[in-house]
């Protein structure tokens, strides 16, 4: 095999052939970096921190594979990722994990000492949230944490101090990465009973849309109530009616529980985090 073919693996591997993750994790952080900032955040930080986040969901999904390396080959869906099929050994899989976030680290090396040991905090969660579908009934929570992580490393890095907005972001971030992380394990539901993985979509069991609907609402709701306490006008409120219809389209596409799409509902979550991001630029715009 030739070094663009292992290339190739590594980038499949690090799943830069499917941005969603990317997206998920990117807009609660550039959330965080607008009101940290008050609208005008330091560009500098907001490139490191974009760059953190591809680096960061890269090496999340490596310890992902490594982590599920037993079970993949017993799913449909993951059967043939890199780990899986045996076309990259795990010593390999642990070096490109390490290398990437040691990449991550070395962006950030610079900030105040209070990021620094968030970051700490963060890559514990990045690296222990594979391993809690073995005993945790709702590990879609914990990836809630695990992706909003960079929601208290940006307050930390632009403010020096992690006050008890950046935790209300966070605590609608958790909410938000349920309600979609539930709709992508509808789709494994099956193979995830046979392997004995633990997920939302298994905990939930019949009231599975249910809860994502009200997860939905918990996360719009708490963003609205931050909304209201910061004294935001009607372009921040227009944002987050956006990302509630869309959040019922969500349920037209789940109600059914068909596979593919619950799946279509997963992808589109990239379109509400846009919305509710799209919302609180244009009202520091135009505020």
């Amino acid at each position: 095999m030739n070094w663009i073919e292992r290339l190739s693996l590594y980038e499949k591997l690090m799943r830069l052939d499917k941005p969603i993750g990317i997206l998920l994790l990117l807009w609660p952080t550039l959330w965080a970096l607008w009101l940290s900032s008050g609208g005008h955040p330091n560009w500098l930080i907001v490139w490191l921190f974009t760059i953190g986040t591809v680096l960061m969901r890269s090496a999340g999904c490596v310890m992902n594979d490594y982590a599920d390396r037993h079970f993949d080959p017993h799913v449909e869906r993951t059967k043939n990722r890199p780990l899986a099929a045996g076309l990259v050994s795990e010593k390999e899989a642990l070096a490109l994990a390490g290398t990437l976030t040691l990449l991550a680290f070395l962006l950030i090396v610079r900030l105040n000492k209070l990021t620094l040991l968030l970051s700490l905090a963060a890559l514990f969660l990045a690296a222990s949230y594979p391993f809690t579908k073995r005993f945790f009934a709702i590990p879609q929570a914990y990836l809630g944490i695990a992706f909003g992580f960079g929601i208290p490393m940006a307050f930390a890095a632009q403010t020096g101090g992690v006050p008890g907005l950046a935790w209300l972001l966070l605590l609608a971030n958790v909410f938000w990465a349920v309600a979609y992380d539930t709709e992508y394990a509808m789709v494994d539901r099956e193979d995830d009973l046979k392997i004995g993985i633990k997920t939302s979509a298994i905990t939930f069991g019949r009231y599975d849309v249910a809860a994502v609907m009200l997860c939905y609402g918990a996360t719009l709701g708490i963003l609205a109530g931050i909304g209201v306490s910061l004294h935001f006008g009607g372009l921040y409120f227009a944002g987050l009616a956006v990302a509630a219809a869309i959040a019922g389209y969500h349920y037209t596409l789940i109600r059914n529980r068909e596979r593919s799409k619950c799946f279509k509902a997963f992808l589109h979550n990239n379109w509400l985090g846009a919305a509710v991001f799209a919302g609180l630029v244009l009202d520091y715009l135009f505020a």
